[in-house]
């Protein structure tokens, strides 16, 4: 019997080790998730840390680029006033022989100064011709024709100028309309409309 007890108490006492064994081996589990668990959120923020970085990288870049691009557009906007006033100046000469000099001398100085201009990314808005847009150009007011299609650019008032891609300023125009219906041509048309009911 002492032997059996004996063999009772070594098992009794094996399974007590291994369900400490068992019970350190679940808690060391359970750290080791947590371990897990907590890389990966870490890993999860450092990436979206990253993204969000890049992204003001790149925005913060662009930023840049547009302040360099942009950078003379108050200088050039002054200076169109100018351009408006030589253009002025040739326009009141063209017909007087005496100040023919001067006016060929502003004529240069003119073209100089666009083309100075031009290579640092000023371009003119061809306007007359065009179907309106009011992205560039302002309609200062309707004109009738018969002969310019609807809503196209008749008269310039005043130049439009760009800025690479940017409005620097829009085009004051002139935009055509169908003149009214005489009383004539309103009398005819409804006759031709009855005739053709009939």
């Amino acid at each position: 019997m002492a032997e059996e007890e004996k063999q009772f108490l070594e098992d009794t006492e094996q399974t007590n080790i291994g369900q400490e064994t068992s019970r350190e081996d679940v808690t060391e589990l359970d750290t080791i998730e947590k371990f897990k668990k907590s890389i990966e959120e870490a890993n999860n923020k450092y990436i979206r840390l990253y993204a969000d970085f890049e992204n003001y990288r790149k925005v913060t870049a662009r930023n840049k680029e547009d302040q360099l691009k942009y950078a003379n557009e108050d200088l050039l906007t002054d200076i169109l006033t100018v351009i408006d006033h030589l253009e002025l100046a040739l326009q009141h000469s063209a017909g007087n022989e005496t100040s023919n000099a001067l006016a060929e001398g502003v004529q240069l100085t003119l073209k100089e100064l666009k083309s100075v201009l031009e290579k640092h990314g000023l371009a003119t808005i061809d306007a007359l011709g065009k179907p309106f847009d009011p992205f560039v150009h302002h309609a200062m007011s309707q004109i009738e024709s018969e002969d310019a299609v609807e809503n196209t650019v008749v008269k310039e008032f005043r130049k439009g100028y760009m800025l690479r891609d940017r409005v620097l300023r829009a085009t004051l125009v002139g935009v055509a309309k169908k003149p009214p219906m005489s009383s004539a041509s309103r009398d005819s048309s409804s006759e031709n409309q009855s005739d053709s009911k009939s």
